[in-house]
């Protein structure tokens, strides 16, 4: 089951999940920097996530504690989808042994879609937004907002 464990005192990986019903977005930031990067996004479907692809992610950052966003709803009662994201990170905590926290991710790709146009607006993306782009961007506003509490 998903920890409300205390934020981590000695440098560490961590990585953040923002779950959809296609495509999770990853994003992996550390305790030093403070700071997050996008790292894509792994597909997801009616059997669940690619698990296989997550593990690899695990396997290639070696975090030492996972996040993933939990929907509210404005007025700050969980959303339909919470239960799905807690059942994840759940899964996530059952299949990798880490710790999972749960952070807030009210408006997280609203927040990354506007970064996102931002950055294009201002030359420093070339192509247009993709949604894997934005999975993976609203996982760093997820992320930065864990970060954030330390």
């Amino acid at each position: 089951m998903p920890e409300e464990a205390a934020k981590p005192k000695a440098p560490e990986v961590v990585l953040a999940f923002d779950l959809g019903r296609r495509r999770i977005g990853v994003a992996c930031g550390d305790t030093v920097s403070r700071s997050a990067s996008p790292l894509g996004a792994v597909s997801a479907g009616p059997a669940g996530p690619r698990w296989e692809a997550i593990g690899s992610l695990l396997r290639e950052w070696q975090p030492a504690l996972l996040v993933v966003g939990l929907p509210y709803n404005a007025d700050g009662s969980e959303s339909a989808a919470a239960a799905e994201a807690r059942g994840f990170a759940g899964e996530l905590n059952r299949r990798y042994a880490l710790p999972v926290e749960l952070v807030d991710e009210r408006y997280s790709s609203l927040e990354a879609g506007a970064r996102l146009k931002g950055a294009r607006a201002a030359g420093l993306r070339r192509r247009r937004v993709a949604k894997p782009d934005l999975d993976a961007a609203a996982a760093c506003v997820i992320l930065e907002r864990w970060l954030g509490d330390l």
